[in-house]
């Protein structure tokens, strides 16, 4: 019986795990935690969400909804975790963080060809297994970091942050209103809080944003290459690009009216369930590093938060990836060793569930590797399949981060006008591709 060893148990190591023990593989995955935590972790479990508790659209006509829809299909321990926990979010799949993590790590430590090791690697050169997958993430620690950087030629960073959360009965309603934008509720009025602003309350909110303090960086968040990645950009940042930079963005009014003026607002803060309880409430595209008064003080001043309770404040950190278009084949393993694959965020898929996948293709292909079978490439008309070409293609330049987006995908044939029912057809097409793929 063939032996793979996972390094990392964040979504993409799981997932790897779970693929390559499905097909009859022994695997022993390592996780440094609870031993030891990268800045952004707290949570001693696997799959641990950090930036949001949102896996983006459930419909598969969208990109992100036909990605969860291919990994549903190939058995994604993911989404067997997330259908079982998710929170009311209109029509986007969230989940409440820490059912999310029990689920797949109750299923990964369960599995019985899966070993789990809570150890950090600082090295690649002790791995006793016939392939090896390195799924450490974005914040991998840094003595393996150091050692991949020798191993791959340097590797890329930019700058990821989180949003706050806010305890639920500290949100003044008599200011806020419950819906979700163009009436696409799913229960009782609607997924979200929303927290709406006037032009001057939100004239002078911007005002105290852009002159806001923020947070010094740690040494572990500083390097040569730094930039803030744009799908993770800080409230802040963003901000300061112009006075409608956010009212076009995180705070779009638009598809809101607000029952007590019958008006659409002038800016708009959303509120998403963080956990199942609805007690813990997420603020929507708030990602920052302003300093903890600071984002109490100037988040205050959003009329339904003048009392809010900060149950955490948004934290800004450094992601890493790797150059994976020189490096890495489109089955994510490595071109100058096939026996040594990478998944996740740092092979530059951007999202949870990119990640996911990416470690699903990495445990399919890293069983096959060793085997003697043909990898198994997925055809770009998937979504899968156009995220591994992508971050596999050695003609991109400038190589960034990319998530799940219809833009990656061949045109069809035949030209379709209206968008909803182009995406339709390129989600019908997808399914189709992946439905007449041999995985034996």
């Amino acid at each position: 019986m063939s032996h793979i060893v996972v390094v990392g148990a964040g979504l993409a190591g799981c997932e790897a795990a779970w693929t390559a023990a499905n097909a009859g593989a022994q695997v022993t995955l390592y996780e440094m935690k609870p031993n030891k935590y990268t800045p952004a972790h707290h949570s001693p479990g696997f799959a641990e969400l950090v930036c949001s508790n949102s896996l983006k659209a459930k419909r598969v006509e969208s990109a992100a909804g036909l990605l969860k829809e291919e990994m549903r299909r190939l058995g994604s321990v993911c989404m067997e975790a997330a259908s079982e926990c998710s929170v009311p979010a209109g029509g986007a799949l969230a989940v409440d963080r820490n059912l999310f993590s029990d689920g797949v790590t109750g299923r990964i430590m369960s599995h019985p060809n899966i070993k789990a090791v809570h150890k950090e690697i600082a090295d690649l050169e002790g791995l006793k297994g016939d392939a090896v997958i390195i799924a450490t993430g974005p914040l991998t620690s840094e003595p393996l970091s150091e050692r991949l950087s020798s191993l791959l030629g340097g590797g890329l960073s930019f700058y990821d942050a989180a949003a706050p959360i806010v305890s639920a009965d500290s949100i003044d309603m008599e200011n806020a209103f419950i819906a979700s934008r163009y009436g696409r509720d799913e229960g009782n009025g609607g997924d979200y809080i929303n927290c709406p602003m006037n032009k001057e309350e939100y004239e002078a909110f911007y005002s105290a944003l852009i002159l806001a303090q923020t947070a010094p960086l740690h040494s572990f968040d500083k390097g040569e290459d730094d930039r803030v990645y744009e799908g993770c950009m800080p409230i802040e940042v963003l901000a300061k690009r112009g006075a409608d930079s956010i009212r076009y963005g995180p705070m779009k009014p638009v598809g809101l009216r607000d029952p007590k003026t019958g008006h659409r607002p002038w800016a708009v803060l959303q509120l998403r369930k963080e956990n199942a309880q609805g007690s813990m409430l997420n603020m929507v595209g708030f990602q920052t590093n302003l300093k903890f008064d600071e984002q109490k003080r100037v988040f205050g001043m959003i009329p339904a938060l003048k009392n809010a309770e900060f149950l955490r404040f948004g934290v800004m950190h450094r992601n890493s990836f790797i150059n994976s278009p020189r490096l890495l084949n489109p089955n994510f393993s490595l071109r100058e060793n096939p026996r040594l694959f990478f998944a996740g965020q740092m092979t530059g898929v951007e999202g949870y569930m990119e990640s996911a996948a990416s470690g699903m293709l990495a445990g399919i292909n890293a069983v096959r590797a060793v085997t003697a079978k043909p990898p198994i490439i997925l055809p770009d008309n998937t979504m899968m399949g156009a995220l591994a070409a992508y971050i596999s293609n050695p003609n991109v330049e400038d190589f960034q981060p990319m998530g799940a987006n219809f833009g990656l995908l061949p045109p069809l044939e035949e030209h379709i006008r209206d968008k909803r029912d182009r995406h339709a057809a390129l989600a019908e097409r997808s399914l189709k591709s992946l439905q007449d793929i041999n995985f034996k």
